[in-house]
């Protein structure tokens, strides 16, 4: 029998080696994306964690955005949507890894994917000519979650933030995926390390994931834009009371959403009278109708006509207004730019 010294000193390196091969392989990037790669060292661990970056032209500072993959994805989703918008605009563009899908203990907004995002925009910064006063970043989905967790955690880096269809409460999204038997319950289960219905180890992992925890320390810091279509949750895996509950954590009280009003727009996929939107029809979302638009201090929401939605056009013509130190202009332009598929990507 060995002694129980050398027994401790087995079960520590056994524990170390599977902490080892847990953590999430970087990807093999595909072909087309080989000449966009980029490597960073990530502050938190000293690993080279990989992005696709493009360059604007010229030795003059440029706005950088910083744009994030869905929830079950990685660098190699496509990301052309993001990339001409730059290319035209002459903006960097990065986009990370992030530590790759979000049923990774890693992934699912860690500290490892705040180090990563905090991590890659020093690095474009001190690589490449960025106009700090205009860094952007825009997400939707697990990007949408991603992002308002950003906008929370480093909120002095952005000059504005493009959420779209968010998950803001992980715990609650977890109850919500297993009623509606969507999947993506298991996937915060293997990134929590159990069930956060049961477990309150588990539970405390999914409140440290979930941007509502930081959200607050964004408040009339950063320009912060949130939009999600309206049968979101019905037609998506997203219900919209994810958006309108980071809006009014943002909100001025006399602003808020009531319970009683989100409510009936999760239940009925339609809003109530007197929040409908009256002005005229925003040129920008095109076919994605406004149907409710509030602003209060330096966040807005939009519920539109449609689902699990990023439309591409409002989130750029939105961007592109605002600056760090300035008043947010609320407009997203007024043309249509989004072309025909602006659904999400699982």
């Amino acid at each position: 029998m060995l002694p129980l010294k050398n027994v401790l000193q087995i079960m520590v390196a056994a524990l170390s080696i599977a902490g080892c091969c847990c953590q999430a392989a970087s990807p093999v990037v595909r072909k087309e994306y080989e000449k966009f790669k980029i490597e960073f060292e990530s502050k938190i661990d000293k690993t080279k964690q990989p992005a696709l970056f493009w360059r604007a032209k010229g030795d003059e500072p440029r706005p950088l955005v910083v744009a994030l993959h869905t929830w079950s994805g990685n660098i190699n989703q496509p990301w052309e949507k993001y990339r001409v918008r730059c290319e035209k605009r002459n903006w960097h563009l990065v986009y990370p890894h992030f530590r790759g899908p979000n049923w990774q203990p890693e992934a699912c907004g860690s500290d490892f994917v705040v180090s990563d995002i905090e991590s890659v925009v020093e690095y474009c910064k001190k690589n490449y000519p960025v106009d700090e006063s205009r860094i952007y970043l825009v997400g939707g989905s697990g990007g949408g979650h991603c992002s308002l967790l950003m906008a929370g955690r480093a909120s002095k880096i952005w000059a504005a933030v493009s959420s779209w269809c968010p998950i803001t409460d992980v715990k609650a999204w977890h109850k919500e995926c297993r009623e509606k038997k969507r999947g993506y319950d298991k996937h915060i289960e293997k990134a929590c390390g159990g069930d956060p219905q049961v477990s309150a180890a588990a539970a405390e992992e999914a409140k440290k994931r979930s941007p509502l925890t930081y959200l607050g320390a964004a408040k009339d810091v950063t320009i912060i834009d949130i939009g999600t279509g309206i049968y979101d949750g019905h037609r998506g895996s997203v219900p919209v009371s994810h958006a309108i509950n980071a809006y009014n954590l943002l909100a001025a009280p006399a602003d808020r959403i009531s319970q009683a009003d989100m409510d009936f727009i999760v239940k009925k996929a339609a809003i109530p009278e007197h929040l409908k939107y009256k002005d005229a029809a925003d040129p920008a979302y095109g076919p994605y109708k406004v149907l409710l638009r509030k602003v209060s201090g330096k966040v807005r929401l939009t519920i539109f006509r449609g689902g699990h939605d990023l439309v591409i056009g409002p989130a750029f013509g939105f961007l592109e207004r605002q600056q760090k130190g300035k008043a947010p202009v609320w407009s997203s332009g007024d043309v249509y730019d989004s072309g025909k598929r602006n659904k999400l990507d699982k």
